[in-house]
């Protein structure tokens, strides 16, 4: 080992990563060159270079989700460096270990406004749970250990800076000096249990209860048979956060899937009347859809102590890993006789599960129904599958519609909600497990952001994975669509098409470009075909799904003011606004009218759009 880039590579891999994500520059520029060098050694990571620094943070972050390892990613100095913040910031919002490596120019040239020069410490000191430039070789160790060992106890992206000049000093192992450090790449031990006599009190919470919901999230990861079986013994119902969905089996009938705008009214239905709310790795945001301060006892198991008792009144917090701390308390729980509860969730799932069958095969004047793109995917999705989905209405579809089966995975980026992350994600994920088919689910403007660049990634490592399957699905309707319902539902102004109007690509063109199998669908009955020639083939496809853009992604409980929004929005002169009354009469119907008749308060507006409709086929 002769320099500091050399040191801190092979350090890295004793922290036990094999595979970055990175992007060259000069900034960077002997770090990366020792890299070349490693990798002509036979002893260099996997280097993953895609076309932008910040696919390479995204990337990261999908790793650190997908694996459970510290996600890894490399960047030169200001511009690339800068570049990571939004994959930086997923990683921080979502809870996940991610390190970074940054250049930046040389020490003499700190604080002299130079070229590139900028304060980087700053930069990342919002986003990063641990940022520090190292300075001299004997540093370095304790920086890349500390770094490592931070972001893996607290979940949260760590930076390290390195400066050109010090990435090619001569290493000095650190000695017994003053100032000097001498650390180990050993991860601490995250398996924390709460004491006995904190268990007992939440045994005693659970077994008192008579309709317990567990509401369960991303944190319990890996906890499945920990999560069940404490769910059976407490005759609870349990509801899964979105990026939870992988944690809980569809097959679970007491599971009522996701909560919220994206949710399903049995979830809704388990927050309204539940008396015991057990919260498992999760800190869902969304307050409005939880109990009534007092209406339940709360108890929350979490890793992340900052983010216990936020969302709900909780009665008791227990700090620790879900997966550690079920098992022992699952010998504290007491078998519920009565499963009456558990019987109304997987009732009323049933009865959901039909309103969504029925919900996607509507057919609408303008495009394909997208719900119906994601039903007959679900009807189709191989076993060990990996979907994931992009912030747009796609995870309105992806809540609603895929239904994981056990060893299936899926993911998105969840409280930052980028759009951005579903491409990244899916390359990231097929990397991590290129044995699986991976199915990207993303909407037009975001392909058009990092999608279409990173085919090109996936062209370019194609050769890489066992398996070449790889699925993109592009729910193509020219509008940024979840952005345009909520203008409506939330503000109550009309769609803006000079800003809201996507412009139409040949995406299955694109593909083909590519030398991908590129297939197009403009009608309802050509869906299930599509994927069918997508899973026979065995590269990459991409299906270019031209859905209707007005089929409205609703709530399962249609609030007053959802309606009120809606129907001022139409009043205003929404530009879709015929198109609107139609697709959401139509899926209120099939909803049930029953349920929701007049929430979105359309009559008039509905039989004015029947009157101009009869005009014109009178002319």
């Amino acid at each position: 080992m002769t320099n500091v880039s050399e040191y801190v590579i092979q350090r890295v891999k004793e922290w036990g990563v094999s595979r970055v994500f990175g992007y060259p520059g000069d900034g960077m520029g002997e770090f990366d060159g020792m890299l070349g060098k490693a990798e002509r050694d036979g002893e260099g990571f996997e280097y993953i270079r895609p076309t932008h620094e910040e696919i390479c943070a995204l990337m990261a972050t999908a790793h650190a989700k997908f694996t459970g390892e510290v996600g890894v990613c490399i960047a030169t100095s200001s511009p690339g460096g800068f570049h990571l913040l939004n994959g930086l910031y997923d990683a921080q919002m979502d809870n996940q270990p991610v390190v970074a490596l940054v250049g930046q120019q040389g020490l003499d040239s700190l604080g002299t406004f130079n070229q590139q020069e900028s304060n980087l410490e700053r930069t990342f000191a919002d986003v990063a749970c641990y940022v520090q430039t190292i300075v001299s070789p004997r540093q370095a160790q304790a920086v890349i250990d500390t770094a490592f060992r931070t972001a893996r106890a607290r979940l949260q992206p760590a930076v390290v800076i390195i400066p050109h000049d010090v990435q090619g000093m001569k290493m000095v192992e650190p000695s017994p000096a003053m100032w000097v450090s001498r650390s180990s790449a050993i991860a601490p031990d995250t398996a924390i249990v709460p004491p006995r006599s904190e268990l007992v009190k939440a045994a005693e919470i659970i077994n008192a209860g008579e309709r317990v919901t567990f509401l369960v999230g991303h944190g319990a990861n890996g906890a499945t048979d920990e999560v069940l079986a404490a769910a059976e013994l407490a005759g609870a119902g349990i509801i899964t956060a979105l990026r939870g969905k992988q944690v809980v089996p569809s097959e679970i009938a007491h599971h009522s899937q996701q909560l919220g705008l994206l949710g399903s009214l049995p979830s809704l239905h388990q927050m309204k009347e539940c008396d015991t709310l057990v919260l498992l790795g999760t800190s869902y945001p969304y307050g409005q859809f939880l109990p009534e301060s007092g209406q339940a006892r709360a108890v929350q198991i979490d890793l992340k102590p900052e983010q216990m008792g936020l969302r709900y009144p909780t009665e008791l917090n227990l700090w620790g890993d879900v997966t550690a701390t079920l098992a022992e308390l699952v010998p504290l729980l007491q078998a519920k006789s009565d499963l009456g509860w558990q019987r109304k969730v997987a009732d009323e799932m049933v009865q959901w599960e039909s309103e969504m069958e029925a919900q996607a095969m509507l057919e609408y004047d303008d495009g394909v129904n997208p719900r119906r793109v994601f039903h007959e995917l679900n009807k189709r999705l191989p076993a060990q599958a990996i979907v994931t989905a992009d912030a747009g209405t796609t995870a309105d579809w992806y809540g609603h519609h895929i239904r994981l089966r056990p060893g299936m995975m899926g993911d998105l980026s969840g409280r930052l909600a980028t759009m951005l992350a579903a491409m990244p994600y899916a390359v990231a994920a097929k990397f991590a497990y290129s044995e699986r088919t991976v199915v990207c689910t993303i909407g037009d403007g975001a392909f058009q952001m990092l999608g279409m660049n990173e085919l090109i990634t996936v062209k370019k490592y194609l050769d890489r994975w066992q398996t070449k399957q790889f699925i993109v699905l592009v729910v193509h309707n020219d509008d940024l669509t979840q952005v345009s319902w909520e203008m409506r539902t939330e503000d109550a102004n009309p769609v803006w098409n000079t800003a809201q109007v996507v412009e139409s690509v040949d995406y299955a063109g694109w593909a083909q470009l590519l030398g991908f199998q590129g297939i197009r669908v403009t009608k309802d009955e050509e869906v299930g075909a599509a994927w069918d020639q997508a899973f026979a083939h065995q590269g990459v496809t991409l299906i270019d799904a031209h859905t209707s853009k007005n089929v409205p992604p609703l709530p399962p409980h249609i609030t007053a003011e959802y309606a009120k929004n809606t129907a001022a929005a139409l009043l205003k002169g929404d530009p879709s606004e015929l198109a609107v009354i139609r697709d959401s009469a139509a899926a209120l119907i099939t909803e049930g009218v029953e349920r929701v008749k007049g929430k979105l308060h359309l009559g008039d507006a509905a039989e004015k759009a029947a009157e101009k409709d009869a005009g014109k086929d009178a002319d």
